[in-house]
């Protein structure tokens, strides 16, 4: 029976063809929106992912996500250092800056300072350079992707000099690190040096990157920390998922992946279920004929769900295929997007194509078990 299913299938080509190209649209249109707009929030918390020593970040309480974020008194650091529980904190700066190149050509760019002593917040994948050349004076770090929008097609090449806010800076490494929401360069210095750029600001401190001691519970250090400095102290992923919800709460991000993503699921359940729905009403005659000859419905629907199961199948393998060589080839020509297939997209777009397939079954079920045998002697 499974044989006449398969077979019933693929007799008509063009219907056949239908069924497969309806579920991979919806398949790729669902998991490229998907990918892309996890992508796009995952982005807008990466510099927390990045800072791998610390597990506690303490900012002023009124911060809402990370590129919001006043500068703090230097005092602030040694009242975090003071509270029980506190292995060690140090300093932390992010800010924007602009560079001018030996050119005249000038770039927006994303500056992060990290403490001098520790290197913490530091980048820990290099492509070019050693993680000590950044103690040298003048040395700024660059990302692969920020070195690649700031000199396009022109190989790696250490020792590059330009100027951020009018001081004279030494590129000593190029380093990986993931992408910001803004797609601007990453530049990592030492935090001496971003005072140097910056020298009429008192202040240049806005967080303190912590860690607690072994056997703490960081929940209840970063407790501590707010009752006795007046801070807001979260644990990584706390301020990672608070990153994530302002831009959720706060922006037309959700509204705008949703609506395509939702036309998406739409369009592939109405193409599929019309043209399943159609297939199974050109074969009710062969139905017929096999309750003629004894067949009951419980295989009846075993010989559907086989066929919508196949079809959902090629064209998930298809949509996704697609989807995988749209962003490699996007990646190729725009490395700053940074934008790839999520494995959670794909198994929540794989969930959805499921959904698609049985709704689209139950339409041609309700033909096939109410159907009368006698159908088959029917001019």
């Amino acid at each position: 029976m499974n044989w006449l299913a398969l077979r019933m299938l693929t007799g008509d080509k063009s219907k056949y063809l239908s069924l497969i190209l309806s579920i991979t649209f919806a398949t790729l249109l669902m998991s490229q929106q998907v990918s892309i707009f996890m992508g796009v929030v995952e982005r807008s918390a990466s510099q927390i992912i990045d800072v791998r020593d610390a597990d506690l970040w303490v900012m002023d309480s009124k911060v809402r996500y990370i590129d919001e974020a006043p500068f703090l008194p230097n005092n602030d650091l040694q009242r975090v250092r003071g509270v029980p529980g506190v292995e060690w904190a140090v300093r932390f700066h992010k800010s924007s800056a602009t560079a001018r190149l030996p050119d005249g050509n000038f770039r927006n760019v994303m500056l992060l300072g990290v403490d001098d002593a520790t290197m913490v917040g530091s980048p820990r994948r290099m492509v070019l350079g050693e993680l000590s050349d950044l103690n040298r004076a003048n040395a700024v770090f660059i990302d692969k992707a920020g070195y690649e929008y700031m000199w396009p097609g022109e190989p790696f090449q250490l020792g590059r000099e330009f100027h951020i806010n009018d001081r004279r800076v030494v590129l000593m490494g190029i380093c990986k690190a993931s992408p910001p929401f803004t797609t601007l360069p990453i530049l990592y210095s030492r935090f001496t040096e971003v005072e140097r750029f910056f020298p009429t600001n008192r202040n240049l401190m806005n967080y303190v990157l912590a860690k607690a001691m072994p056997g703490q519970d960081p929940h209840q250090v970063c407790q501590a920390i707010e009752q006795q400095c007046g801070l807001m102290a979260l644990t990584q992923d706390g301020f990672f998922w608070k990153t994530i919800d302002y831009f959720m709460s706060s922006t037309g991000i959700p509204i705008n992946f949703g609506i395509t993503i939702g036309l998406g699921f739409i369009v592939g359940a109405a193409v599929a279920g019309q043209t399943f729905y159609l297939f199974t009403l050109e074969n009710l005659k062969q139905f017929g004929a096999l309750k003629a000859m004894g067949v009951t419905n419980a295989r009846l629907i075993s010989m559907i769900l086989l066929q919508a199961s196949v079809v959902s199948g090629i064209g998930y393998g298809l949509g996704m295929g697609t989807t995988a060589i749209f962003f490699t080839f996007t990646n190729r020509i725009a490395p700053m997007a940074g934008i790839h297939l999520n494995l959670v997209a794909a198994i929540g777009v794989g969930l959805a194509v499921v959904i698609i397939i049985l709704l689209t079954s139950l339409f041609s079920l309700r033909k096939v078990l109410f159907l009368e045998p006698a159908v088959v002697f029917r001019g």
